[in-house]
């Protein structure tokens, strides 16, 4: 399970050089939770600059990346306008943030619904109601003894076959809500995106311990915390501890073990990684509104959002021809 570095409103008013100090490079892996609204990083390189294509891929989907490179600036505007009436429900003239998280929730749910289409359709081929894990196993794993399904797999080995193997019959377990063995196309969903579905959550937090608790005791010590951002093959040889590593420390003290025993336990590690009071939806929509609301009333008119269109679509953006096409379902 993959996860990216999300950073919200309030660092977007803080200054580069802060964020420079403060915050981890783009490759380091982020263990927060979110919804995927783009396989793009949102900041990027040392200074921390802004990546703009995170945007385009929040706001229009991500299954048609090179629509937009093909487009002028003036028919990229006016696709935009269109989209804009799509997502101005009341016709009001303006966007609110409600309208503008309604949309981006909407990209992101259509996005789970065609992965899932597609892998349903290449595991699956035969279009069957049902797939059974001993059909899925067999197309993504070979011809494996099922005896030899549930032997130790070494996590010290890294991702071996045998490790992926498990997690995924324990995902596709807890995905079969009706115990039968076998997933619907539904279920097939809830194994392929558990982010995306409330009873899932926790093979998250599951498979989230096992990748940092490196001896296995159930819980995460700082060492381990940090380790797993900050692996020693990433250090130089000789190279200080990053301000970011050291603010991570700190982060793990004062916020992540609230305890204060030393470690972080799984209800910590939930917490982290699901925290309750941050949707990443709602952080996407202030930031596009923060970028674009030049009057500064709280909504974005048609003007503000196409004088800002490198924001929202760019030169790469997915999934507009099909977001027109089928506009009947938002």
């Amino acid at each position: 399970m993959a996860c990216w570095y999300f950073v919200g409103l309030a660092l977007i008013v803080m200054s580069e050089h802060s964020l420079a100090s403060a915050i981890p490079p783009p490759d380091i892996k982020n263990r927060v939770l979110e919804k995927k609204l783009s396989d793009e990083v949102h900041f990027q390189g040392e200074d921390q600059e802004h990546n703009a294509e995170y945007d385009h891929e929040a706001f229009l989907g991500r299954d048609d990346v090179k629509e937009f490179d093909q487009l002028t600036p003036d028919e990229s505007k006016n696709r935009l306008g269109l989209i804009y009436d799509k997502i101005d429900k009341d016709s009001s003239g303006l966007l609110s943030e409600e309208e503008l998280t309604e949309w981006i929730k909407y990209v992101q749910t259509r996005y789970v619904r065609i992965d899932t289409d597609r892998q349903w359709k290449e595991q699956n081929p035969d279009n069957n109601t049902t797939m059974t894990w001993i059909a899925y196993r067999h197309r993504v794993y070979g011809d494996i003894p099922e005896d030899e399904e549930d032997q130790p797999a070494d996590p010290a080995g890294g991702y071996n076959y045998r490790l992926m193997l498990q997690r995924d019959k324990r995902r596709w377990k807890l995905a079969d809500v009706n115990s039968d063995g076998e997933l619907t196309k539904e279920e097939f969903s809830y194994f392929l995106h558990p982010e995306e579905t409330e009873h899932m959550k926790g093979i998250i937090i599951d498979e989230t311990l096992e990748d940092i608790d490196k001896d296995g005791d159930g819980k995460v010590s700082l060492e381990e915390y940090v380790g797993d951002m900050w692996p020693s093959a990433m250090q130089g040889e000789g190279e200080s501890e990053p301000d970011w590593v050291k603010s991570e420390r700190e982060q793990f003290s004062k916020y992540r073990d609230l305890d204060h025993d030393g470690f972080m336990d799984r209800e910590e590690i939930k917490n982290w990684i699901t925290p309750p009071d941050y949707d990443h939806t709602s952080a996407e929509s202030k930031h596009l509104i923060y970028q674009s609301d030049v009057d500064k009333d709280g909504a974005l008119s048609k003007q503000e959002v196409l004088d800002k269109y490198e924001l929202f679509v760019g030169s790469q953006a997915t999934d507009f021809g099909e977001v027109l096409r089928k506009h009947d379902e938002f």
